[in-house]
């Protein structure tokens, strides 16, 4: 998947050119807020990542928290761990979160064989290998009882050995298969802003996000791509939350309701798999059922996300260029 070709900027200067800027707006640079690289050295004073272009080292505070599957002190990061750090507000080389190897496994059950699944994340993308390991296996059972084929499984752990490691799940499962989910009829009318769950998801799969570009963009998949002129392997359902149709290289405004951070971002790919889930989110006690939009991991730390959480109740605006 390429990037500049999923995102298309040309769109959004052709309708801000023709319906005046506020109909598109540019996406906001959220670079300043969040820098993924590659662990070099962690000490229990400094973290130096390598990034593209060279090096880039982070001072610590008392504040300071580090997450590798669970929360752990910084002498437990270890040279060549995938790396996240969220920086404190002025863009300061001091880390305020950094999140090590995070990964996380959303889609459906394809088999199992004892603590190991495999799992289709859907609309095209490879499947996923997921252990269960004991630490953290009953936390998962507890809202992942049915750890069948066909089941909805969605959990946050670390990459280990091509594989994620589950820590946490994501959502409580439902309590049937896909192929049984109940039919929501399509909803006629749609609003331009609504509310729902923003979760999070790597376009990089943990690759190289040193070199891939892929690793370090700030954009949404979203659950309801229009079909015409896009991969028919965007096999999305009726959404919980009714949506309108968007294209790749739209952009729609989403605000953080807990953090009240907010950015303009850009459609990059699709989020089939959160249009078969209808749940809720945790967070400062969202009422908001239903999943409007999947961001990268990077956007999703930078508008206060915390990697483990999994998710956030979000508000979201399209443009009007854009419905």
């Amino acid at each position: 998947m390429s990037v500049s070709n999923q995102v298309r900027p040309d769109r959004r200067r052709l309708t801000s050119a023709i319906l005046g800027p506020e109909s598109a707006p540019a996406p906001t640079p959220l670079g300043n807020r969040v820098v993924r690289g590659v662990v070099v050295s962690a000490t229990t004073r400094m973290l130096c990542m390598a990034v593209p272009g060279g090096e880039e080292r982070f001072m610590y505070d008392h504040d300071t928290t580090f997450w590798r599957g669970r929360d752990v002190g910084p002498n437990e990061l270890r040279p060549g761990d995938d790396a996240v750090v969220l920086r404190l507000p002025g863009g300061h080389p001091v880390a305020k979160g950094v999140w090590a190897q995070a990964a996380r496994a959303t889609g459906v059950i394809v088999s199992r064989d004892g603590d190991t699944l495999e799992i289709d994340p859907g609309h095209g993308r490879p499947r996923v290998t997921v252990v269960l390991p004991y630490r953290s296996s009953g936390r998962i059972r507890v809202r992942h009882p049915r750890l069948e084929p066909g089941y909805v499984f969605d959990a946050v752990g670390v990459w280990q050995e091509g594989a994620v490691w589950a820590a946490r799940p994501a959502t409580t499962q439902p309590p049937h298969p896909l192929s049984a989910a109940p039919h929501r009829p399509p909803t006629r009318r749609y609003s331009s802003t609504f509310s729902g769950i923003a979760t999070w998801y790597d376009p990089a799969c943990g690759r190289a996000p040193h070199l891939d570009e892929r690793a370090r963009v700030d954009a949404v998949a979203y659950p309801a791509l229009d079909p015409v002129g896009h991969d028919p392997g965007c096999d999305r359902r009726t959404s919980c939350v009714p949506l309108p149709l968007l294209s790749t290289g739209a952009t729609l405004s989403l605000r953080n309701d807990c953090t009240k951070d907010a950015a303009a971002l850009p459609v990059l790919d699709c989020a089939a798999a959160d249009s078969w889930l209808c749940d809720l989110c945790p967070a400062c006690g969202g009422q908001a059922a239903g999943r409007v939009a999947s961001l990268t991991m990077t956007g999703f730390v930078a508008l206060g996300g915390r990697l483990e959480d999994g998710c956030f109740n979000a508000t979201v605006t399209v443009h009007d260029g854009e419905e």
